[in-house]
């Protein structure tokens, strides 16, 4: 049994799929690692640090896949990867299928198993798979160390002999995960802070981390959380509801962080050019759904864009990845619960229990065919 690590720099990924600790634990589960050169430089792990850890170190991207068992990968295959790949072998990443439904082509007419990690399903079992947590925990811690840098003030009450310094006010727009670490990392940081949410479910949880919560709470803000745990998509008369409360609110902050994310639709606009218009000039808005379409209008994707009033609104891509090597090691932990499950401990090798239920949520392909019910079809 092979498993496989390549570098994925050229994708714009400083992140890697392996760490020495879970090259020795798949070591114990009675496979071989091959990692290529150089795969976690960018994530601070040389080479050295995986071959002490047992891997086998190969010189291209062509050479650690032959024979490969099992890809781990950050992002989805690219092609050649995928080409190197041998028939009925598992390709397991964060797959983003949404709106790349074509890329499950080439995938399944390999003959490639490919499992996302992204839907894995929040339920107890899988908490220590659940790649979206462990990432966008980084994330919203991310988000408010970059907004404090991109702010240029200092965000605690100082009270010093020249006068007092007050303290910076931080508004979390989404209380998923991110929301949730950017609220405890601002008040760590001394900041006053606010947050909002369409579930009524994170009111508690906000106020438990010393914040105050805002929203409307009327009959559709209760009944706006799917079983799942995730955010509903909420009507236009709800939104703009919510927007003319937090419209005066985003005025009065000095830094704004959105984080508001539904699973395979675009990410919701909460934040309008007139309530960036209505900020005062140095504030900072942190936008985290960028790459879904941006929660902020005006946000750009790898780019700080600052407004005519001077308002800066930060739209950085692949947040995790800028703490590539926190991000590097929980996500390989993340990897190696579930690849646990997909092998025999006695015989060591792959034995999958297609009927499992991760096994059922995460599987895009197989046997030559798009296997997940929201893309069969679809390519």
């Amino acid at each position: 049994m092979r498993i496989a690590v390549v570098d994925e720099i050229g994708q714009g990924e400083p992140r890697v799929a392996a760490s020495p600790e879970t090259v020795k634990k798949y070591i114990g589960l009675g496979a071989s690692v091959a990692i290529q050169k150089g795969a976690g430089l960018a994530a601070g792990v040389t080479d050295a640090e995986y071959e002490a850890a047992g891997a086998i170190i190969a010189k291209s991207a062509k050479e650690a896949l032959k024979d490969a068992d099992i890809l781990i990968k950050v992002k989805r295959p690219v092609e050649a990867e995928i080409k190197a790949l041998k028939k009925g072998a598992l390709a397991i990443s964060i797959m983003d299928p949404y709106g790349n439904e074509a890329a499950l082509v080439p995938l399944a007419e390999a003959g490639v198993s490919a499992f996302a990690m992204e839907f894995m399903p929040r339920i107890t079992r899988a908490q220590v798979m659940d790649v979206l947590s462990s990432q966008a925990n980084l994330a919203g811690y991310r988000a408010v160390v970059d907004g404090a840098a991109i702010y240029g003030r200092a965000l605690p009450m100082m009270m010093t002999a020249a006068g007092t310094v007050p303290a910076a006010k931080i508004f979390i727009m989404g209380v998923g995960v991110a929301g949730l670490q950017a609220i405890a990392t601002a008040r760590r940081m001394g900041a006053v802070v606010t947050a909002t949410d369409v579930r009524p479910a994170t009111k508690e949880q906000v106020e438990s981390l010393g914040a105050k919560f805002l929203a409307v709470e009327d009959d559709e803000f209760r009944q706006a959380q799917t079983a799942g745990g995730y955010a509903k998509e909420m009507s236009k008369e709800y939104q703009a509801k919510q927007a003319e409360l937090t419209a005066s609110h985003i005025a009065k902050q000095d830094i704004v962080i959105t984080t508001a994310l539904i699973p395979g639709r675009p990410a919701p606009k909460l934040v309008s050019k007139a309530m960036v218009a209505s900020m005062k000039q140095g504030s900072v808005l942190v936008d985290l759904a960028v790459e879904r379409g941006g929660n902020v209008e005006g946000a750009k994707l790898g780019e700080i864009v600052e407004t005519a009033n001077g308002v800066k609104i930060a739209g950085y891509a692949n947040m995790p990845g800028r703490m590539a090597a926190t991000a590097s090691a929980l996500y390989a932990k993340n990897l190696f619960a579930f690849i646990e499950t997909l092998i025999d401990k006695a015989e060591k090798k792959l034995a999958i229990n297609w009927d499992d239920e991760l096994v059922k949520a995460t599987l895009l392909t197989r046997d030559g065919a798009v296997v997940h019910p929201n893309f069969a079809n679809k390519g």
